[in-house]
């Protein structure tokens, strides 16, 4: 029996359970709609925790159970026990990359022999502190570098390189201003 590209694994993803996937998302458009959230807490001196207890995907709650924690180093007033915030943001931008490398690479058949990402930024502290109203406390720019390899051709690689900047969420956050509704709630 001769195998379809979308009835078997590629970079372990199971490319015949995303096809239904974007099938279903295709005929019903309200399975496409995922809310995820998370409940962070101040544990002390610059460190939090926070608790991801689930998402909502199609109007269908799902739990699971996740603890991230955060701390500033020593030289920042912490107690260097865990990556800053700023090392969770870029952490969190990666991640999201390498779903759709993996996942665009998969699509086309590509067993990927490597896959990294490094990313940085410089930000001033100045900002953060309030010391220079024109110095923004966060980035103007985050650079990355995308070291793929495997058997696809260089512009394979190159059209999966613009698919996942046209398509992963968190680039797509990170390269664009959002719109931040934050609300006080005095306890």
């Amino acid at each position: 029996m001769t195998e379809t590209i979308f009835e078997s694994r590629v970079n372990g993803l199971d490319l015949s359970a995303l096809e239904d996937m974007v099938g279903a998302v295709r005929q019903d458009p309200a399975r496409a709609i995922v809310r995820f959230k998370v409940k962070t807490r101040w544990t002390g001196q610059t460190r939090s925790e926070t608790i991801v207890e689930g998402y909502e995907l199609g109007g269908t709650q799902i739990d699971r159970r996740f603890k991230v924690v955060a701390d500033e180093p020593a030289e920042l007033m912490g107690q260097n026990s865990a990556p800053n915030p700023q090392e969770l943001l870029m952490t969190a931008l990666n991640a999201c990359m390498m779903v759709g490398y993996v996942a665009n690479a998969a699509l086309r058949g590509i067993e990927l022999d490597t896959l990294e990402i490094d990313t940085e930024g410089q930000l001033d502290l100045r900002g953060f502190l309030g010391l220079d109203e024109a110095i923004p406390p966060g980035y103007r720019q985050l650079d990355y570098t995308v070291r793929i390899g495997g058997p696809g051709t260089a512009e394979q690689f190159q059209d999966i390189h613009h698919a996942v900047m046209k398509t992963s969420p968190n680039f797509f956050n990170l390269n664009q201003p959002i719109c931040m509704k934050g609300r006080l709630e005095i306890v």
